[in-house]
């Protein structure tokens, strides 16, 4: 199924942003155990610092995923945003993707992944990268597929307090 990408208008992007943080949040408490308040904190402290002139942020590209219909409209069906890598300059960083529930297992995920790697290239990266937590398995085996590399991995473990 063909997937484009287009920018978020600036109605879109207030929803995006909450449903983001939202995510994000549940994510650093699943993998981390970080309590949702200093998850949330984290988390629209990064957004803010990453983000600071929301979807006109230079470099970044908070994108509607789309998928053509045969008679109307193309239809959204998720999110991306794609920026700068944080420590390379030559390189894409993946900072989201996000396929609609209803529409996932259609092979969304992976027409949009290629869409980003295509706009990565388009603005003069030689690679791109992005960072899955541990349990997101699914997510973890698309990447896998599209011939994405463990760079590092980061370990951690619950400690029982009695030993």
């Amino acid at each position: 199924m063909p997937v484009q990408l287009r920018p978020l208008a600036d109605d879109e992007f207030v929803g995006w942003r909450e449903r983001t943080l939202r995510s994000y949040v549940d994510e650093l408490v699943g993998a981390t155990g970080m309590t949702a308040d200093a998850a949330r904190d984290r988390a629209e402290r990064q957004l803010a610092e990453m983000l600071p002139e929301g979807p006109r942020t230079p470099g970044h590209h908070v994108m509607a995923v789309l998928v053509e219909q045969a008679d109307t409209e193309p239809a959204r069906v998720g999110t991306a945003w794609l920026g700068p890598h944080p420590d390379r300059a030559d390189a894409a960083w993946v900072y989201d993707v996000s396929i609609d529930a209803d529409r996932r297992g259609r092979g969304l995920g992976r027409g949009a992944m290629l869409a980003l790697e295509h706009l990565a290239r388009t603005h003069g990266h030689v690679e791109i990268g992005l960072n899955v937590f541990g349990p997101n398995r699914v997510a973890r085996g698309l990447y896998d597929s599209l011939g994405y590399r463990v760079v590092a991995t980061t370990m951690g473990k619950r400690l029982d307090p009695g030993g």
